[in-house]
């Protein structure tokens, strides 16, 4: 959702702020988005709300012949980024782990950057930062670049975030919003997925245990009357 405020900002600074209907519309777009989501007004409201209390998100109320309520982001304030990182932030919030390659040119209509070594710049900057914004991913099998995620929002990602140095949590910041937002990047139908994803887990390891236990009491059975036919050969020799 701040990836899309930002986009439009920078992108579509004439439409900007931007109503609920528009911000929706932005977050549920089939292009440049990874992964595609399909939010609606409700979810989209209630997160607003968080992340204006996590205050990276301010309401601009109706003035000057406006008719709706539209909502802009502030994270760039609140970070103090400029627009090149901002815009490196954006894609890597709304596509998730990107080549230096792929944020030249899908941040191009943003904040254009003269060249690679530009952008690593940047990036190098970004994770540097005493609250680091954006991590360094070492190639993975078949990959032939290294990538960079962001470290905002690191609950929210897709992958695991490990580099060189092992694990690396998101800055105080990113930690906070994924506190205060909850989850706001799921769906109800991903919502209501989990929950029965949840019950269903919860029914498998019922009936696990109770097979478990029979089995267990099978075994009981079997050893004692082995115990039992044991005896009963051990006195038939004694006799003979």
């Amino acid at each position: 959702m701040i990836g899309s405020l930002i986009e439009k900002q920078l992108t579509t600074p004439q439409q900007y702020p931007l109503t609920l209907n528009s911000l929706v519309l932005a977050c549920n777009q089939t292009s440049n988005r990874d992964p595609v989501v399909c939010y609606e007004d409700g979810l989209v409201q209630r997160a607003l709300a968080l992340l204006k209390e996590a205050g990276v998100v301010r309401f601009v109320y109706p003035s000057s012949g406006r008719s709706a309520t539209r909502y802009r982001q502030v994270i760039g304030e609140a970070l103090s980024l400029e627009e090149r990182p901002l815009a490196l932030l954006a894609v890597l919030l709304l596509r998730g782990p990107q080549t230096v390659g792929e944020l030249r040119t899908r941040t191009e209509r943003m904040a254009p950057f003269d060249d690679l070594d530009a952008v690593n710049a940047e990036l190098d900057h970004m994770a540097d930062r005493s609250e680091p914004l954006a991590l360094r991913l070492g190639r993975r099998p078949g990959q032939k670049e290294e990538r960079w995620v962001q470290l905002l929002t690191p609950d929210a990602s897709p992958i695991d975030h490990f580099g060189a140095g092992g694990e690396t949590s998101g800055s105080a910041l990113g930690e906070q919003l994924a506190a205060s937002t909850g989850d706001p990047y799921r769906s109800n139908d991903d919502r209501e997925r989990s929950e029965s994803d949840h019950g269903a887990l919860v029914e498998e390891i019922a009936a696990l245990r109770d097979e478990v236990a029979e089995l267990r009491a099978a075994v009981s059975q079997l050893q004692a009357k082995l115990s039992e036919e044991g005896d009963i050969s051990y006195d038939n020799g004694a006799e003979g």
